[in-house]
């Protein structure tokens, strides 16, 4: 077929303009816009009124799409804890808690950043805060800046792996399946992925102790009854946060987009339990909200007209063709999407690599028979790295604005690369075996709920 290599030629353009940092809506707005007009002029597109379709396609992936009430809910549920201080009271307590051991510091920051994880799920939020909190405490105490920057920039991506997330929530829509099922699906490869980087922080301390040493005794010994105290009120709203949450969608009694609108109560309530609710706040939260909503509307409404023409340029059926045909079948195509995933995550954001390239994965991954709840985990679980891996991890970035002086950006860049190697071997165990993802949604499956 003539021009068949056009729609190849609008993929490149996209992604070569996104590289050159040009935003995304209006990128995949724009080269629709060039490209529908080259393919209507050298008549691959025959119809002139193509584009009377883009309202009802508006309405049906957007204005009429119910999985995508839970990204505002999620968001906001997220601003809203990190106005109550909960993220502070916990890495104090923890750190206090774990301060005893070689690295007791660094793993409190794991374990907090897993549980705010699980409450929030907004990276920024969690990577500024334990920035704020815990990098000059751990500098202070004689910590390895490498080390330090490093724990603190992982943990923080871990809201992208541990429901409730954004990401799972967007590769839910794009893929086409229950964003329930695939909140549960990743569950024990979050908690898999905060494992290892909780082994890693023992092993170095236990290996090089001068990297991580234990807090001075007068710092962490605040007595037995106070220290229960303290971790008792402080651990019990986020646990009972996560239950209502998570335990509600595992259990069938709501969809991920009533747990979100759950979640935000429950965060309104600790809020006013922290005394930090006000009409200051809520403004502020409601503001941080409607932003972070309103780019992810403007993308989705880009990526549609992106969409609707390399469609028209036969891209799709020319992308489906190529990657269906590859060698080695299932295997041959993991590899490749994989790998395209984890090279693009290089230097281009999560949300760019959903909206443009998950759509063309999907329909070959389901016609080659792999279970697209496992595959949207593994998906997750690589779209993570993608806030660690230099020159563009935003997770870098957010913490590199909020380090002292001293922390350099070349000793975060070398401090994340262990722990993106530890992502990447957690992705290649969770694709080798399967069952990692599959055994809880089977457990909710035969349960019946």
């Amino acid at each position: 077929m003539e021009y068949e290599w056009l729609g190849l030629v609008m993929f490149a353009v996209a992604l070569g303009m996104l590289l050159f940092g040009y935003p995304v809506a209006f990128t995949l707005g724009g080269v629709a816009l060039l490209f529908g007009e080259l393919g209507y002029e050298l008549g691959i597109i025959y119809d002139p009124d193509f584009w009377s379709i883009m309202p009802n396609r508006i309405y049906g992936s957007v204005m009429d799409n119910y999985t995508l009430l839970a990204i505002p809910y999620f968001i906001f549920m997220g601003g809203m804890l990190e106005k109550t201080g909960i993220a502070e009271k916990l890495l104090e307590t923890m750190g206090i808690l774990f301060g005893r051991l070689r690295g007791g510091l660094a793993l409190a920051v794991v374990i907090v950043g897993a549980l705010l994880a699980a409450t929030t799920g907004v990276v920024a939020a969690t990577v500024v805060a334990m920035g704020l909190i815990s990098l000059p405490i751990m500098l202070r105490y004689g910590y390895d800046k490498r080390l330090a920057t490093g724990v603190i920039a992982a943990s923080g991506t871990l809201g992208q792996i541990i429901p409730p997330s954004v990401v799972l929530v967007v590769l839910g829509d794009q893929l086409g399946i229950d964003v329930g099922k695939l909140f549960i699906g990743s569950i024990i490869p979050g908690l898999l992925m905060a494992g290892a980087f909780a082994a890693h922080v023992l092993i170095t301390a236990f290996l090089k102790p001068e990297l991580a040493p234990p807090l001075p005794p007068e710092v962490r010994d605040i007595g037995v009854k106070a220290l229960r105290k303290r971790v008792i009120q402080v651990m019990i709203p986020p646990i009972v946060l996560i239950f209502a949450v998570l335990g509600s969608i595992f259990f069938g009694l709501a969809s991920p987009t009533e747990a979100g609108a759950v979640g935000c109560f429950g965060a309104i309530i600790l809020a006013a339990f922290n005394g930090k609710l006000s009409k200051n706040t809520l403004l502020q939260v409601c503001d941080g909200t409607l932003r972070i909503t309103t780019m992810v509307i403007f993308i989705l409404l880009g990526s549609n007209a992106f969409s609707l023409v390399f469609r028209k340029l036969n891209g799709d059926e020319l992308m489906s063709n190529i990657l269906s045909n590859l060698p080695g079948g299932q295997v041959g195509f993991l590899i490749v999407s994989m790998s395209v995933v984890l090279l693009l995550g290089f230097f281009i954001d999560f949300f760019e690599i959903a909206f443009i390239v998950i759509p063309l994965f999907a329909p070959v991954a389901q016609q080659l028979g792999i279970d697209l709840v496992w595959y949207g985990v593994i998906l997750g679980a690589n779209l993570q790295t993608s806030f660690l891996t230099p020159p563009f991890g935003f997770a870098l970035f957010y913490l590199r604005g909020v380090a002292p002086e001293e922390v350099t950006t070349t000793d975060i860049y070398r401090g994340v690369i262990p722990f993106i190697i530890l992502q990447i071997l957690v992705l290649v165990l969770i694709i080798t075996f399967p069952q990692i993802v599959n055994f809880l949604p089977s457990l909710v499956k035969s349960s019946g709920v």
